[in-house]
């Protein structure tokens, strides 16, 4: 009797030889394209994360208000405090955040332990009389910044801008412009934000701020 026609061992082996080839190949195409969508993705909401805060502090620096967040020694108001790293003003927040009344914000630049900072914001509702606010848990508004710092700037007497300053020494009055400068890590870009502060704290007080001196150079015009 013949014998039935068959594969080999070695046939059977080659076979799956190719096979595993084949899968080789498939898996390492999957994972590429994995890697392209989870990168892509991630780039999106990177600048996703950056569009939003440069937005929201957009916002929330236009609507400064001339609203008290301490007093000085010889008893003044001071509505603003800026330095390198830092800056305190008082703003009124979107109602989705569910915060209602204006809000002292203090906006920092944190070692975020990992070699480099992130910016974190913090809310604090107002208290009544001369308590000190309480600020609750920060908010990270943009991670993984390898270095930054803020600006601000001012108007002289006459209403001319002056130079950009590293700190904002006279709390009794509003900067005309905050600067916010950041390097981000990889290849991610941070716009530079100049944002001007609509509210003049000085107004009351008969010394130029942003409003007089916009009138001013209408007048001179």
């Amino acid at each position: 009797m013949k014998r039935s026609a068959g594969f080999s061992l070695m046939e059977v082996l080659a076979a799956l030889a190719l096979l595993a080839l084949l899968l080789v190949g498939v898996y390492s195409g999957v994972r590429t394209a994995t890697h392209s969508v989870r990168s892509g993705s991630a780039a999106v909401e990177r600048l996703d994360q950056i569009r939003s805060a440069q937005q929201f502090l957009r916002r929330e620096l236009a609507q400064a208000m001339a609203q008290p967040i301490a007093r000085g020694d010889n008893g003044d108001a001071i509505y603003f405090k800026g330095e390198a790293h830092e800056m305190q003003y008082v703003a009124p927040l979107p109602g989705y955040l569910g915060k209602l009344g204006p809000q002292l914000q203090t906006l920092r630049l944190v070692d975020n332990g990992h070699g480099g900072q992130r910016l974190e914001l913090s809310f604090a509702a107002l208290p009544a009389g001369d308590q000190p606010a309480k600020p609750g848990k920060p908010e990270v508004l943009l991670d993984d910044v390898r270095q930054g710092s803020f600006g601000y700037r001012g108007l002289d007497a006459q209403g001319q801008p002056m130079d950009w300053q590293a700190g904002w020494s006279d709390g009794r009055r509003l900067p005309a412009l905050v600067r916010i400068d950041l390097q981000l890590a990889n290849t991610d870009r941070w716009p530079r934000l100049e944002a001007p502060l609509r509210v003049d704290a000085t107004a009351n007080q008969g010394q130029p701020g942003l409003l007089q001196g916009m009138r001013l150079r209408r007048v001179g015009q």
